[in-house]
């Protein structure tokens, strides 16, 4: 696994051991940071589920403004923490380390705001339309961000949450992604 383009391009980051993490490859990566494309320049990020930070991180590189990465285990914030100083990021983040849910709501309550959303959570876990359900209900995202859900491609998305309407869907290999911003009335 390694950062594909922008400042940190090559850089080869450390994955979590084990089977409870799957990072998302480069080349669904390379096809989510194509189709962005210059909105990621200068945007707040958000990486839901970040595992290694390896979505987060290559935000970072390719000129987001600000990354912050929420992941339940200790261990993931610590390898997110590595692949940062590897990458020679020192500031413009914030690592969390809570249940998405929890983080949500501590994001809202700071009043944070996102230009891009990216959640990744197991596929088989259901989190994706429940963390959807989630982001729909509160203020974390301005009326011109973007969502985007990854997920196995036989497990398909709804095409609405709440107030959340799905733009476009790609689909990479086993791995799909959903896009999804706030519908306008």
């Amino acid at each position: 696994m390694r950062i594909i383009a922008g400042t940190a391009k090559g850089r080869r980051l450390r994955a979590l051991k084990g089977r409870r993490t799957r990072p998302t490859s480069d080349r669904v990566r390379e096809t989510l940071f194509n189709i962005l494309g210059d909105r990621v320049i200068g945007a707040n990020f958000l990486d839901l589920f970040a595992g290694s930070g390896d979505v987060g991180i290559e935000a970072l590189s390719r000129g987001a403004g600000r990354a912050v990465f929420v992941d339940v285990s200790q261990r993931a914030a610590g390898i997110i923490r590595e692949n940062l100083s590897v990458c020679g990021i020192l500031d413009g983040y914030n690592v969390i380390c809570r249940p998405v849910a929890s983080a949500l709501n501590q994001l809202e309550e700071r009043g944070e705001k996102f230009d891009l959303v990216f959640l990744d959570p197991p596929y088989a876990s259901g989190l994706a339309a429940q963390t959807l359900e989630r982001i729909s209900g509160r203020t974390l995202l301005p009326a011109e961000g973007l969502v985007v859900a990854e997920h196995h491609h036989k497990t398909p998305l709804a095409e609405d949450y709440g107030t959340l309407r799905c733009l476009r869907r790609r689909t990479i290999g086993e791995t799909a992604l959903s896009f999804y911003a706030v519908a306008r009335p």
